[in-house]
């Protein structure tokens, strides 16, 4: 049995771009897998809030010391937590907006980030906890931002790699749709390259 986790961050829900690629790879994930489970966490505005001061503090507090405020204050978090702990693969939808990520896509990975739960230090550093699982993170993206003179304005895939490397998320892929808002041509272009990188993917993970 496989778990997995699929985080949508899209404005556009089931119509954004990145969502349409991201359903098409776990289709062909479950041909190959088909005991895969999927838990699905959709990032909406209402329903992913900005990590507060009180949610802070309390996660900062024992488990065993909270009161019942603060378990409540980090009930979100610990099941967001508890989703990702559980998951064998990730995989995120993360549109690029003003050349980084959705704001609640940044307000999940500060729900998940948790020192002693998800990462500690010690002697030799920070350590990520989340370890041995797979990451596969779609984007959407109108211009071209992997190569040429745009790349340097890529704040998105940098970001990702080392925030979730931080927490022991370092086995992951991106699949980017590029060019999208650039005309159809190049829009369908890009499409056609995501699927292609899915193909190049899969079959390595299937045999993993």
């Amino acid at each position: 049995m496989t778990n997995l986790l699929f985080v949508a961050s899209s404005l556009f829900g089931d119509g954004s771009q990145s969502r349409l690629i991201a359903n098409e790879f776990i289709d062909r994930w479950r041909q190959s897998h088909p005991r895969t489970t999927v838990v699905g966490r959709e990032l909406t505005a209402d329903g992913m809030p900005h990590l507060s001061l009180a949610a802070f503090a309390a996660s900062m507090t024992a488990p065993d010391k909270r009161s019942a405020a603060e378990r409540q204050q980090v009930a979100l978090a610990d099941t967001l937590i508890e989703e990702v702990e559980a998951a064998d693969i990730i995989v995120i939808t993360a549109p690029m907006y003003n050349f980084s990520i959705p704001s609640t896509l940044k307000a999940w990975i500060d729900h998940i980030s948790r020192g002693g739960r998800t990462f500690r230090y010690g002697a030799a550093g920070p350590e990520g906890l989340l370890k041995g699982k797979k990451v596969f993170i779609i984007t959407g993206r109108g211009g071209i931002y992997s190569d040429g003179p745009a790349k340097g304005m890529d704040f998105q895939e940098p970001y990702l790699r080392a925030m979730l490397g931080f927490l022991g998320l370092d086995d992951v892929a991106f699949i980017h749709a590029e060019g999208l808002k650039m005309s159809p041509e190049a829009a369908a272009s890009g499409i056609e390259r995501a699927r292609k990188a899915i193909g190049d993917l899969l079959p390595a993970a299937a045999a993993a």
